[in-house]
């Protein structure tokens, strides 16, 4: 409000000083006189200024003129001038719009459209460095792979683009399995640009891959060095470069240098489980049982392992069952909750026939929780006690269904592995093996299987049901018998005895037999036993 009146008072203020300008000069006396080509003019004071006012109007306008002028001659010569520049920002208007396209056109995975657009773009703008790649890319979308590489060769001739060549042709020989001309491109986009992220990762997982462990350390330091992994991840994954190269070289019959290895992969990841069974038994071969010892009990506080039992075992390998268990009381004091613990101490009890025990060891770890392994246990434990071979059976029928229990399985694809490797076999992951249970909890077995316990025996508690010989033996064979116990009678549902002979063998009543001699499951409501023609003939066959 203020500046607005401030405004108006200064318009009338010019005004007023312009209308004092112009009377002083109507008043003022004298004239002045202008002759050209014998013309004179007198022009009074007023006049005058208009005059001069009128002048420098003509001069300005001519310059503008002549302007005007020598910018058409710089137009028609190929100078730069305000109508080029027009044209221009107008060229790189529509470029920009292309690119802009042929981006989100990629993003959405339109990959001819992208290709057409960055063409455009390219044609507008003149920059390859923007608009090449962007060709390469939709081109691989559609399947032109031999555009593509020939666009990241162009861009290999510009010091800005190489490396952004480079990686295109090492992900096109990563796609074709060339791994070695994958791992040279890789090292010198390694060399371009070492703080590279990707490119540390897969030049990390091709050198792993081909066993060059110590190129994998560089690798690996020069990860922690440009702050791209955690130095706890480093120490890590370095143990486990240190651990791999250590196998390499026991394999190579190396065993200086694998010593040092395995200790130093054991010293820089103590929980590493494979490096510590590598160092204990290196220990070992040197006679430093102490140090294989404390290095087993430190990776059993971290995770308890069956490698690690093993290994343990080695240190005194000629001891008795009964000084074994005195011993091992080291280690499964640190964690005597653990599944493996009470399945570990369970089966050192079994070698030493000590079968209460081992229950007590086992306890309910069977039917709370159980694996293929803790219930075999169980089967050796029953039939160590004497059981009835139909309860060992159907333990180990049971076996078949349950979950296998911990596995060495790749937190990357969740692939499962018989042994630790330091790269996963299916996805080609570095160091994502881990000791757990499979995702799924259960090995995927046909439906079938969960009948067996019903058909081949029972677990302790249920009815028996009676199965035909082959299979029975075929089952039975798998626990051996305790030591001092003698072999079990042969099964009372075989078709060679009688029912009556059974029954006063086995002091148990024998389900009925059919005319056919098929076993027929009376103790399981609604449950038969289906048997093959094929069994029958031959069953048929011995009987006649």
């Amino acid at each position: 409000m203020l500046w607005s009146l401030i405004k108006v008072v200064l318009f009338f203020c010019v005004i007023a000083f312009l209308a004092w300008g112009a009377g002083q000069l109507m008043s003022a006396d004298g004239a002045l006189r202008v002759s050209f080509a014998n013309t004179e003019f007198t022009l009074g004071p007023l006049q005058t200024v208009i005059a001069a006012i009128l002048l420098i109007l003509v001069v300005w306008i001519v310059i503008k003129l002549l302007g005007l002028l020598v910018a058409v001659l710089r137009f028609l010569n190929g100078d730069e001038t305000a109508v080029s520049r027009h044209f221009s920002r107008s060229r790189e208007r529509k470029g920009l719009n292309a690119l802009s396209d042929a981006m989100l056109a990629l993003a959405s995975g339109e990959g001819k459209e992208a290709r057409s657009k960055a063409e455009r773009a390219e044609k507008y703008l003149n920059r390859p460095d923007l608009t090449r790649l962007l060709v390469a890319q939709g081109a691989e979308m559609t399947g032109d792979r031999s555009t593509a590489e020939g666009v990241y060769k162009e861009l290999l001739t510009d010091d800005r683009t190489r490396f952004v060549g480079v990686r295109g042709l090492m992900k096109q020989r990563l796609e074709d399995g060339d791994t070695d001309t994958a791992m040279a491109l890789a090292e010198k986009a390694f060399a371009l640009k070492p703080k590279h992220v990707e490119t540390q990762d897969t030049l990390l997982r091709l050198q792993a891959g081909k066993h060059d462990w110590t190129g994998a350390r560089r690798t690996l330091g020069a990860k922690l060095k440009h702050g791209s992994m955690p130095r706890d991840v480093h120490k890590r994954r370095d143990a486990v470069l240190a651990l791999s190269e250590a196998r390499d070289l026991l394999a190579a019959d190396s065993d200086i240098k694998a010593r040092e290895n395995a200790i130093e992969a054991n010293r820089l990841s103590p929980d590493l489980i494979p490096a510590a069974v590598l160092a204990s038994r290196e220990y070992i071969r040197n006679n430093q049982t102490r140090y294989a010892t404390r290095v087993i009990k430190k990776a059993w506080e971290a995770q308890p392992h069956p490698d690690l039992a093993a290994a343990f075992a080695e240190i005194a390998p000629d001891e008795t069952p009964e000084q074994r268990v005195r011993r091992f009381h080291t280690l499964t004091r640190l964690k005597p909750d653990h599944p493996e613990t009470r399945m570990l101490l369970a089966e050192l009890h079994i070698a030493n026939e000590d079968f209460p025990a081992a229950r007590r060891a086992l306890g309910d770890l069977a039917t709370a929780h159980p694996t293929a392994r803790s219930v075999t246990i169980m089967a050796a434990i029953e039939r160590g006690e004497g059981a009835d071979d139909a309860v060992v059976r159907g333990w180990l029928a049971r076996a078949v269904s349950v979950p296998r229990g911990p596995q060495w399985v790749c937190d990357n694809c969740h692939s499962v592995h018989s042994g630790w490797e330091p790269i996963c076999g299916n996805c080609g992951a570095f160091d994502t093996l881990s000791w757990r249970e499979p995702r799924e909890g259960m090995v995927a077995m046909p439906v079938q299987a969960e009948m067996l316990p019903l058909i081949v025996g029972r677990e302790e508690g249920h009815a028996e049901v009676a199965m035909p010989e082959k299979e029975q033996t075929a089952l039975s064979s798998d626990v051996p018998p305790a030591p001092g116990h003698p072999d079990p009678a042969p099964s009372v549902a075989t078709a060679d005895v009688s029912e009556g002979d059974a029954e006063k063998t086995s002091g148990e009543p024998v389900p009925p037999v059919s005319e056919d001699r098929t076993p027929t499951a009376t103790s399981v409501p609604e449950a038969e036993v289906i048997v093959p023609q094929e069994q029958r003939d031959e069953e048929n066959a011995k009987r006649n």
